[in-house]
């Protein structure tokens, strides 16, 4: 029997684990500090103050346990199922040392350990310490956001004035048009700003072959090392020409701000196409790896799109420090986020996109745990068409976190 792959620690000088443990995680650790003692100077309640400087305290000595190597040590008990998950695995893996650890188990863990700090508080229980972060990340993205809703109203317009023609319309020409659509929507939502959107303002066949030909795209699908979106795209395509009452399609989320907004974008096409009659985001439960989405994530996009100008139109920190202003938007421009709003706050309101929060998708092992450490939650995403999973951790958790054998 072969032996099984290892996965990365910290320890191994030639891997990003190595890296992460001694300069990403502490730069982490610092500005987790920093936001919450900015928050804690702001606060005008004396017992949230010092419940808040009680966190800062303990945040300061994580970093220090840290950067000093020290053993790690089981998480305490919030009342939460996952702690005696994290330290029975602690106590199956340890002893362990931040410098010498698997990496998956223990970045993790860091951010549960952060996460425990403000659990076990009075006034702070909620308090997401990237929140700031995710929203000026989102805000420093106002040029890619506002291509985009003048795109994808452009799409939605006209795809539902041409709704009675598809239903009947069968020709190949127009079949390859909406296959190469859900392609690029597909690519939007990996790439972002970085993919070619002009295919957007059009369903012809002319403009998808421009689009297929485009010099950007095929530079960026050089970077796919396996693309099965023609497979993805058949089974959504059967379920409803088989008039399937509910065709399902899930996404565990990965990063808030520009991210999730191109994510809602894929979900608005789905839906809005007929390929799917549910999505059903999956967020985090807990402020994770920085970016990731929480519930009020998705709550504040939706808040800054019914509200543009004044998110788009106020100052950030950095602009206020250098005296800038933001220039205002056009009449046009905030039509066009207004619509956004009301096309994603009508299908959210309708349940036909929700939201669906599992602490699993905090937990520190691979998804290959998911049968026996949380099997209704396998069972839901069995009912679905299609599970898309975002970003690096995603999977990494799907692959256990495997070194892969060099060539």
């Amino acid at each position: 029997m072969a032996a099984r792959t290892a996965p990365y620690v910290t320890s191994d000088k030639t891997s990003f684990a190595y890296i992460s443990a001694r300069d990403r995680w502490p730069v982490i650790l610092t500005s987790a500090i920093d936001d919450t003692y900015r928050s804690v100077t702001q606060c005008d309640d004396p017992e949230k103050r010092d419940d808040g400087k009680r966190i800062v305290e303990e945040l300061a000595r994580l970093k220090y346990e840290l950067q000093h190597d020290r053993e790690l040590t089981p998480i305490r008990d919030d009342g939460y199922p996952d702690v005696a998950l994290y330290n029975h695995e602690l106590e199956k893996l340890g002893p362990l040392t931040w410098f010498k650890a698997p990496w998956l188990y223990c970045e993790c863990y860091l951010y549960r350990r952060i996460s425990t700090s403000f659990s076990l508080s009075t006034h702070w229980k909620n308090y997401d310490v990237f929140a700031r972060q995710k929203i000026d990340t989102f805000r420093s993205s106002r040029p890619a956001v506002l291509e985009l809703a003048a795109r994808y109203k452009d799409l939605v317009t006209q795809m539902a004035a041409d709704k009675t023609k598809a239903a009947t319309n069968t020709d190949d020409e127009n079949e390859q048009a909406r296959k190469l659509l859900f392609t690029e929507m597909c690519e939007i939502c990996l790439w972002g700003n970085a993919t070619d959107l002009s295919l957007l303002t059009s369903l012809t066949y002319e403009d998808i072959q421009k689009l297929q030909g485009s010099e950007a795209r095929k530079a960026s699908e050089k970077n796919i090392l396996v693309n099965d979106l023609g497979a993805a795209y058949e089974v959504l395509k059967k379920a409803q020409s088989e008039g399937k009452q509910e065709r399902r399609v899930d996404i565990v989320l990965d990063n808030a701000g520009f991210e999730l907004y191109v994510d809602l974008i894929l979900a608005g096409y789905l839906l809005s196409s007929g390929l799917a009659t549910l999505v059903v985001l999956h967020p985090k439960s807990i402020p994770w790896f920085v970016s990731d989405v929480l519930p009020g994530d998705f709550a504040a996009l939706l808040g800054a799109l019914a509200n543009p100008k004044s998110f788009h139109e106020t100052p950030s920190d950095d602009e206020k420090v250098q005296d800038k202003k933001p220039p205002p938007l056009s009449e046009k421009e905030t039509s066009e986020l207004g619509f956004l709003f009301q096309e994603w706050a009508r299908m959210h309101a309708e349940g036909q996109l929700i939201l669906r929060s599992n602490r699993f998708w905090t937990h520190a092992g691979s998804f290959w745990r998911l049968p026996t450490e949380e099997k209704g939650l396998l069972d839901d995403l069995q009912s679905s068409e299609l599970v898309v999973f975002k970003g690096d951790l995603n999977y990494r958790k799907l692959t256990g976190d495997v070194r892969t054998p060099d060539p």
